[in-house]
C-alpha cells in the first residue's frame, strides 16, 4: 500500500489555489482581449443601431406617455411584456445602457494601442529595402550613364519630396527608403476617437441636458418663465437634472401669423415674441425676437423653439346673480389640414353666489364641443374649410353640476370625466352652435357667450450643452473617414550601385500597403518621374564635365 507524505499534501494544496488564480487571470486576459479587439466593437456597434429600433417603432415615455398608455390599452397581452423588458423606455433601459458601456470599453481598450503604435510608426525611419527587389510586386531596373551615385541619390532624394525618407550607404551601394500614406492611418484613428467622443457627448447630454413643452396664449399676456419645471406642460430632465438649476427666463407671445395658400396648405409661420434673461429680469426690460420654424431663441445655452399652433376659444359665463368668469383655453386640432379642434371647459361659480360648497358645485358649468376657425355648416354639423381664423364657430354640450374639480384627480384638459357625466352628477342642459359674440340662456338665468378665439403656440425649451460637441466630432469622424478612404498607403525602394565607369545602375522596388488598385499606373508614373529627372541630371553633369575638359 502506497501512501503519500504530509509534504506532498502541503504541495498539492499549495498549488491548487494557484492553478485556480492562474486559471482566472487567464479568463479575464482572455476576455479583456476579446472585448477590445475591433472585430468586437463592429459586433456591438451593430447591436446598437439595432437596439435603438424599438425607441424609433414603439412609443417612448420620455416623449409621450399618453400614446404609451394607450398602446398599453390597445394590446393587453403584448402590452405589459414589452414594458418588463423596457420597451418603452429604450435609452434608458439596462440593455441598452449596457451596450453603450460595452461599446465604450471596447472603442478605448481598442483604439488606445492603436494609438500608442501610430506613434512609434510615426518616429520610426522607414526599414531597409529587401534584399531581392525583384520580388517585389512592382519592379524596374535601368542604367543612367554619364553621371555617378551620389548625383543620382540627390536627385532621387529631391523628387521623392513629400515621402518619409531615409538614406543608407554601404559597400557604394546607396539605397532610398520612401513611404507615404500615414495619414491614412491618422484619419482612421481619428475616425474611430471621434466616434468615442461621440458617444461621449451624446450620454453627457443625455445627463445635463433637460426639455420642456409649453402652450402658451398669443394675446400678449403674462406668457411663461423657466424658474422651474411647474411652468411646463410637460417637462423631460436628464439623468442628473433635478429642475432645481434651470437657467431663469421669461417669454410672453404678442402675435401668431400663419401663412396659407388657397388650398390651406400651410407656408409659413411666425411669432412676434419677447424675452428677458440675465439682467433684464432685474430692470424689467422686454426684448422682442421674431420666432420662426427652425429659427430659435437662443439664449445663454437655451433655446426655444416654435413647435405648434392651434386655437384657444374664449367663452364667458355670466351665472344667475349676474356675476361672471371669462376663461380662455386651448383646444387639441383634430384636424391638422383644417384646425377643426376639440376641447372643454370648467367655470366654477364665482365665491358668494351660493350658500355651501356643497350647492356650488352642484352648479357649476361645463362646456365640451367643437371649434372651427372657418365654419362650415352642414345643418346642424358643424365643421371646418380652412386653417385660418376667418369666421370662427363652436359646437358645443353645455353641462351643468359637479365638474370634478374638488375631487383631486387628475383630469383630461381637452375632455370632461365621463366618470362624473355617468353618475348623473354632471348633467347635459343644452347643444348649440354659435358664432363670435353670440350667446344663449340656460333655464336657470346662466349665460354662455361665444367671445370669439385666440391662437396658441407651443413652444420648447431645449438645453443640451454637449449639442456642439455632437456637431464637432461629428465633422471630424467624416473629416476622419474621408482621409482614410482617400491616402492609400504606398513604399518604395530605391538601390543605387556604380556600374561601368559614368554608369549607375538603378533598381526601383514598390509595394502598395493598403489596396492595390491603380498601384500599376502609379508606380509606373513614378519610375518616368525619377528616371527623368535622373537622366537630365545625368545629362547635364555630362556636358559641363565637357566644357570643363574643353577648357
Amino acid at each position: 500500500m502506497v501512501t503519500s507524505s504530509p509534504r506532498e499534501d502541503t504541495n498539492s494544496r499549495t498549488t491548487q489555489p494557484q492553478r485556480a488564480t492562474s486559471r482566472l487571470l487567464a479568463l479575464i486576459r482572455n476576455t479583456w482581449r476579446t472585448l477590445t479587439s475591433m472585430g468586437t466593437a463592429l459586433v456591438l456597434l451593430f447591436l446598437l443601431a439595432l437596439a435603438a429600433i424599438p425607441g424609433a417603432l414603439l412609443p417612448q415615455r420620455s416623449l409621450n406617455e399618453a400614446r404609451v398608455d394607450e398602446y398599453l390599452i390597445e394590446h393587453p397581452t403584448l402590452g405589459p411584456w414589452l414594458d418588463r423588458v423596457q420597451a418603452f423606455d429604450v435609452f434608458s433601459s439596462f440593455w441598452f445602457t449596457a451596450i453603450y458601456v460595452l461599446l465604450f470599453i471596447s472603442l478605448v481598450g481598442c483604439l488606445t494601442p492603436r494609438l500608442v503604435e501610430h506613434v512609434r510608426s510615426l518616429r520610426a525611419v522607414p526599414v531597409p529595402a529587401p534584399r531581392n527587389l525583384g520580388r517585389l510586386p512592382k519592379h524596374h531596373e535601368a542604367q543612367v550613364s554619364g553621371t555617378d551615385v551620389p548625383t543620382v541619390a540627390a536627385a532621387v532624394d529631391a523628387r521623392l519630396r513629400g515621402w518619409r525618407r531615409t538614406t543608407r550607404t554601404q559597400d557604394g551601394t546607396t539605397e532610398i527608403s520612401a513611404e507615404k500614406g500615414y495619414l491614412r492611418e491618422f484619419g482612421n484613428i481619428v475616425f474611430h476617437f471621434s466616434l468615442l467622443g461621440l458617444l461621449v457627448a451624446i450620454a453627457a447630454g443625455k445627463m445635463f441636458s433637460y426639455e420642456g413643452n409649453v402652450i402658451v396664449v398669443a394675446d400678449g399676456g403674462p406668457g411663461f418663465c423657466t424658474a422651474s419645471p411647474a411652468a411646463f406642460d410637460s417637462f423631460r430632465a436628464g439623468n442628473i437634472v433635478d429642475g432645481t438649476s434651470l437657467y431663469p427666463m421669461c417669454v410672453r407671445v404678442n402675435d401668431f401669423q400663419a401663412t396659407y395658400l388657397e388650398n390651406g396648405q400651410a407656408v409659413g409661420f411666425q411669432a412676434n415674441v419677447e424675452y428677458q434673461a440675465g439682467d433684464d429680469l432685474q430692470t424689467g426690460t422686454w426684448r422682442p425676437y421674431l420666432l420662426k420654424v427652425n429659427e430659435p431663441l437662443r439664449v445663454a445655452g437655451d433655446r426655444v423653439y416654435l413647435q405648434g399652433h392651434g386655437y384657444a376659444p374664449t367663452f364667458t359665463v355670466t351665472f344667475p346673480d349676474g356675476q361672471s368668469r371669462t376663461q380662455t383655453l386651448q383646444w387639441r386640432p383634430e384636424d391638422q389640414i383644417t384646425f377643426l379642434s376639440s376641447g372643454a371647459m370648467r367655470f366654477d361659480p364665482p365665491g358668494g353666489t351660493y350658500a355651501d360648497d356643497r350647492e356650488r358645485r352642484r352648479n357649476q358649468i361645463a362646456i365640451q364641443g367643437l371649434f372651427a376657425p372657418t365654419a362650415q355648416l352642414d345643418g346642424t354639423l358643424l365643421s371646418s374649410r380652412f386653417p385660418e381664423l376667418q369666421d370662427p364657430a363652436v359646437a358645443i354640450d353645455i353641462y351643468k353640476g359637479d365638474t370634478g374639480l374638488d375631487t383631486g384627480r387628475p383630469q383630461s384638459l381637452f375632455t370632461l370625466d365621463e366618470r362624473m357625466i355617468g353618475q348623473n352628477r354632471l348633467t347635459k342642459m343644452e347643444r348649440v352652435n354659435l358664432k363670435a359674440g353670440e350667446q344663449t340662456r340656460l333655464d336657470d338665468g346662466t349665460v354662455v357667450r361665444f367671445d370669439g378665439a385666440e391662437p396658441f403656440v407651443n413652444l420648447q425649451v431645449s438645453h443640451d450643452p454637449a449639442q456642439i460637441w455632437v456637431l464637432v466630432f461629428s465633422m471630424t469622424m467624416m473629416g476622419g473617414l474621408l482621409v482614410s478612404l482617400i491616402v492609400r498607403r504606398r513604399r518604395v525602394w530605391v538601390r543605387l550601385s556604380p556600374a561601368a565607369p559614368g554608369t549607375v545602375n538603378v533598381e526601383l522596388g514598390g509595394l502598395a500597403r493598403t489596396d492595390n488598385s491603380g498601384w500599376g499606373e502609379e508606380f509606373e508614373r513614378l519610375t518616368e518621374r525619377l528616371l527623368a529627372d535622373v537622366s537630365a541630371r545625368g545629362d547635364s553633369s555630362q556636358q559641363d564635365e565637357k566644357k570643363a575638359d574643353r577648357a
